[in-house]
């Protein structure tokens, strides 16, 4: 019992960094006491480096100061010897490529002592740098098979951590990769750089309001919400399409799927409640600060949420969590799966990305406080977001594109592929009154009395949520609905963290172009009153408070000019046009030739997965399903052949073996559509390529899944050669 109470003691304790996201070391060290973390975290540090080595260091991490290379041996011999202590044995350099997942070489700390035995060594040089193949990764073009130089980096913002596999320790070190000519090859370089682009135009409008006292950059924080499915691992070997292509390919709709609404927020079933309990606490180990587990919507279907972090933490601990997920799994027997849509006809899975902006002091710069309407800073950082979001709804759009994402975007399940900006009651109201130059209150959500003596009256928000709206403002930061659960949370962040830099700049030099040099109290005032004033009135098109399912919302939204752009093909080339090209090269995100590499690994991503799939339904019908149908076709016939020997009417037996036969013609037929879409080459380019994919493999697919479908409702059950959908989703 007193483990239990101290563990939640430990979590009540670190709800606090929602309030203060940027500030979490002592509730990371309190963890730490209690489950003995597996990080090189600050406390560690200080315990281990000589104080000014500590203090260089500290300065490089909070307040982005360039790393010392003096510093790198210190540091590398206290980081080996710690590893050591904890069974260690070889390090890592651990950075996220263009695949959107992770890699790592492992490396001993074994070295020859040139006298017949050895020593353990880790150098400065060995954690500062290291140099993996970087033509073997995707590259979109900017590296040749046999330019194969690349670097990985030492990225000090994000605590070195061990990662246990058995009785294998190793230490990961987080690091950028990037290219011999120095473009980016993953995804950590552009977030960093774009954070630093936010936090240069963020400080430009504290120092306007004079709020900047004491801080020395702003972050961005992000708390990405974590939903995936959980299938029985025995039935998930036996479905060749989840286990190529972590969907269902095939599966006719049960009886009872999501309709009665009785899985969400249910009783956590036994076996995944365990699973859940040892996920945490491998997390807590890893120093990623989880708190929310439940059920969602779809049967078999959960979630798990974090603690706010800094952006860059967030997005590694992001990776650490999927696979924390994948690999705890197993020992439970059951199979995380983290695609966007595994299963047809219920909700799939998204990851959303709550966002916000922080001071590095842990102000909190999209709390709107009680006062909203007389809180100018937050109204100006609020007007900043939704510019960014109105001018660059496409490029938001094309960061969350991919062929997993597109089964999800735009059913009544999740975000629609139409960005609008949800912000409520309260703030959409002081909007109007900002339009019309003047703000006067600030609508309140006074008490809720629900009735009954025993129940407390509850303090109502100002507005209701919106879980239609793609980009929903949710108290104090905004909720970024789209970001698909197989996709990793760096890229999305970096698109969010630019465009706001972008809108940012634009709002910091009007606010100073208007109040002039040396603007007194009202100046200010007066300049920030014009200035927002006119934004909202720009950009209040993307703002809408309702459906954002409904048909008559997507009639609205071409009305008012907002881009929806619904697949994948129509979204990723956005990333390679000038406007996108020039904004991210003006914030030195990332340059021309980088985001160009990016639209044809998308794009050539986009036409494998597919085509996997595809090649994946052409050969599980061949070798499973055909042979199945051609089994109960028999059975059928001869039950029909016995019948008429016997001189017995089967009119009825007849009808269901041609309805049968007829189903099977309609599968064969349809498989050859496929075999022909799929063996057809088309000219040109990736996109020329990913356009042939939508418009006629995508198609047959569909196509061949419908009849193969029907089929399985048709055929005896102990012929089927795959788990149903009712085993799959109700075995828990």
């Amino acid at each position: 019992m007193s483990l239990i109470k101290s563990r939640m003691e430990a979590i009540a304790a670190a709800t606090s960094w929602r309030e203060s996201p940027s500030k979490p070391a002592e509730q990371m060290e309190r963890l730490e006491e209690i489950f003995g973390a597996d990080v090189f975290s600050e406390r560690v540090m200080r315990e281990r480096l000589p104080k000014d080595i500590f203090q260089r260091l500290m300065r490089t991490i909070k307040k982005a100061e360039r790393l010392d290379a003096e510093l790198a041996d210190v540091v590398a011999s206290a980081m080996k010897d710690w590893a050591i202590e904890r069974g260690a044995t070889h390090y890592t350099h651990w950075f996220q490529p263009l695949t959107g997942l992770t890699a790592e070489k492992h490396d001993s700390f074994i070295s020859p002592d040139g006298a017949g035995g050895f020593i353990m060594q880790f150098s400065g040089s060995a954690l500062t740098q290291g140099e993996p193949d970087a033509s073997s990764f995707p590259s979109g073009g900017i590296r040749a098979t046999f330019e194969a130089r690349g670097y990985t980096a030492w990225d000090p913002m994000s605590p070195v951590f061990l990662n246990r596999s058995g009785s294998n320790v190793t230490l990961c070190i987080p690091t950028a990769f990037v290219s011999w000519t120095g473009e980016a090859l993953d995804t950590k370089t552009p977030l960093l750089r774009s954070v630093d682009a936010l936090s240069e135009q963020a400080m430009r409008v504290l120092r306007f309001f004079g709020t900047h006292q004491g801080v020395n950059r702003v972050l961005t924080t992000v708390g990405p919400e974590q939903e995936y499915f959980l299938v029985d691992r025995n039935l998930y070997f036996s479905r060749p399409d989840l286990l190529t292509c972590d969907r269902t390919l095939f599966g006719a709709r049960p009886p009872k799927g999501q309709q009665l609404e009785d899985h969400y927020f249910g009783s956590i079933p036994a076996r995944v409640l365990a699973f859940m309990a040892e996920v945490e606490r491998e997390l807590y180990r890893l120093g990623v600060p989880v708190k929310t587990r439940h059920n969602e919507v779809a049967p078999a279907q959960y979630e798990i949420a974090p603690i706010f972090e800094n952006s860059i933490v967030a997005c590694d601990h992001q990776m650490l969590l999927m696979e924390t997920l994948k690999r705890v799994a197993p020992r439970y027997g059951l199979q995380c799966i983290l695609h966007e849509k595994p299963f047809a006809g219920i909700n799939g899975s998204g990851k959303h990305n709550n966002w916000s902006m922080s001071t590095d002091t842990g102000v909190n710069l999209l709390d709107p406080r009680d006062e909203t309407h007389t809180n100018m800073q937050f109204l100006t950082f609020c007007c900043a977001v939704v510019r960014a979001v109105d001018l660059h709804a496409d490029l938001l759009r094309a960061a969350i594109a991919g062929a997993s994402n597109d089964h999800r975007l735009g059913a009544n399940e999740a975000p629609p592929a139409i960005i609008s900006i949800f912000l409520g009651d309260m703030l959409t109201d002081i909007m109007e009154q900002l339009e019309k130059g003047q703000t006067k209150r600030t609508i309140k959500g006074g008490k809720l009395d629900l009735g009954a003596r025993t129940l407390p009256l509850l303090p109502r928000d100002s507005g209701d949520r919106n879980r239609t709206s793609p980009f929903a403002f949710t108290g104090n930061k905004f909720e970024f609905r789209a970001v698909g659960s197989s996709q990793t949370s760096a890229w999305p962040n970096t698109v969010l963290n630019t465009i706001v830099a972008e809108s940012l700049d634009y709002v910091a030099t009007q606010l100073e172009k208007a109040a002039g040099k040396n603007p007194s109290p009202q100046k200010v005032q007066q300049a920030v009153r014009s200035v927002l004033a006119r934004i909202v009135k720009q950009h209040k098109r993307v703002i809408f408070n309702g459906d954002g399912y409904s048909e008559a919302w997507h009639k609205e939204a071409d009305r008012r000019g907002l881009p929806h752009l619904r697949d994948s093909v129509d979204a990723l080339p956005v990333i390679r046009s000038r406007k996108a090209c020039d904004l991210m090269s003006r914030y030195k995100v990332l340059t021309k030739v980088e985001m160009q590499s990016r639209c044809t690994i998308f794009l050539e991503k986009y036409v494998k997965q597919v085509a996997i799939e595809a090649e994946t339904m052409a050969s599980m019908v061949r070798t499973q399903i055909i042979p199945a149908v051609l089994q109960h076709q028999r059975r059928l016939a001869e039950a029909v052949a016995a019948t008429q020997a016997a001189d017995v009417g089967c009119s009825e037996q007849r009808d269901v073996l041609e309805g049968y036969v007829e189903a099977a013609g309609r599968m064969h037929e349809a498989l050859s559509g496929l075999e022909k879409a799929l063996h057809h080459h088309a000219a040109g380019d990736e996109m020329d390529h990913a356009k042939h994919v939508r418009s006629h493999v995508k198609p047959a697919m569909a196509k061949l899944r419908d009849a193969v479908d029907t089929l399985e409702t048709m055929t005896s059950e102990d012929l089927w050669p795959l788990p149903s959908y009712r085993d799959l989703l109700f075995i828990k």
